[in-house]
């Protein structure tokens, strides 16, 4: 459902303006209720309401006797906030949030099928180069036929 990347800025109030492409698809959509949370490697996660509903139920029958698990979920859902888009498509980034990705001012937003991520436009960068050396190395290891 989602896809691409997107540069953008924090404005004063630590909102974000979702990109052109993502409204489209928000337009679409019955519910316009997302979650927003600590993601991997850095990152946020904002997920649509059903996209949460499902994870939520995954991740919620996870066994609460694995330390794992429990420590998993505390971290995540601990971290999560409702919002909504207002009518610009702006979306405002909680304070403990911001801090936890290192977000400044510049972000980059990218689709990832079933989730949206934020990011700290110099964190992306970093990832970004990182790995994309790893790139083809993954998909051999990922696609194995």
């Amino acid at each position: 459902m989602w896809y691409g990347e997107y540069i953008h800025t924090l404005d004063e109030k630590d909102r974000f303006i979702l990109p052109a492409k993502f409204r489209q698809i928000l337009k679409t959509l019955k519910k316009k209720k997302f979650y927003i949370t600590r993601g991997l490697d850095g990152c946020l996660s904002l997920y649509a309401e059903d996209a949460w509903e499902q994870l939520k139920e995954k991740l919620g029958s996870l066994s609460f006797t694995k330390q794992q698990s429990r420590h998993f979920n505390r971290i995540f859902f601990s971290g999560a906030s409702e919002t909504m888009a207002d009518k610009q498509g702006r979306m405002t980034v909680p304070d403990n949030l911001k801090e936890f990705a290192q977000i400044k001012r510049e972000i980059v937003i990218i689709g990832v099928v079933n989730r949206i991520e934020v990011w700290d436009k110099n964190l992306w960068t970093s990832f970004y180069h990182h790995n994309k050396k790893r790139y083809e190395e993954m998909a051999e290891d990922l696609f194995v036929e």
